[in-house]
């Protein structure tokens, strides 16, 4: 049976199979960055808390817009903003293009008065987004830290086969992305864990000594 991926199975691939074109200084895109990503919210208190207080990020600005307000947050990056979380904000606005990794969290008034629930993109059958990836430490203490705040883990260290992906049981009911978990991933998957924000967004937690090239 032919696979629908063009790569061989389970080998992690830099710069995939080296057909990405060339980028020269010159590039129409030179310059372009990934800068944020912004998710709505229902609820500011508890994706603040969690973000904030249990993720360790900080306010970067606030806006109340009319209709809606939004939040920017990031993680300050030197001692001295950590220390003079004012000068983290009034500095890095100036410079808010130009800094990666933001999260826009973005709370349409009057949406905390609606039953439904936020679309998280894991929701079949429209699925699309899955989650955000933060790189921790130490991946076991941030879980014993997010558990003991109340925050629900859905996949805990060392699980790694294929009914411990969150995001894919849906699928897997319907035929989609069947079988198991190649070894070589696996061991990568068993050092990785995912935990739900309040909106059930899910939030993958990834080890910063990983080395997924040699895990």
């Amino acid at each position: 049976m032919d696979s629908p991926s063009p790569f061989p199975l389970g080998q992690y691939l830099a710069n995939g199979n080296h057909t990405d074109p060339p980028l020269p200084p010159d590039d129409a895109t030179t310059g372009f960055k990934f800068n944020h990503m912004m998710m709505r919210i229902k609820d500011p208190a508890r994706s603040l808390n969690f973000y904030i207080k249990l993720m360790g990020m900080r306010t970067v600005f606030t806006i109340n817009t009319g209709p809606f307000t939004i939040y920017y947050l990031g993680y300050p990056q030197t001692d001295a903003h950590r220390a003079d979380l004012k000068a983290f904000g009034d500095e890095t606005v100036p410079k808010l293009a130009h800094t990666l990794g933001l999260l826009e969290l973005y709370h349409i008034h009057g949406t905390e008065k609606n039953k439904g629930e936020i679309s998280t993109g894991n929701q079949p059958p429209n699925l699309g987004f899955g989650h955000l990836g933060f790189s921790v430490p130490d991946v076991p203490s941030a879980l014993e830290h997010l558990a003991s705040n109340g925050v629900e883990v859905l996949k805990s260290l060392g699980a790694a086969s294929r009914s411990d992906v969150p995001l894919s049981q849906w699928e897997a009911e319907h035929g989609l992305g069947v079988g198991e978990l190649h070894p070589t991933y696996q061991s990568v998957f068993k050092q990785i864990a995912f935990v739900k924000d309040p909106d059930g967004y899910i939030v993958e937690l990834v080890p910063q000594k990983m080395n997924a090239l040699n895990p």
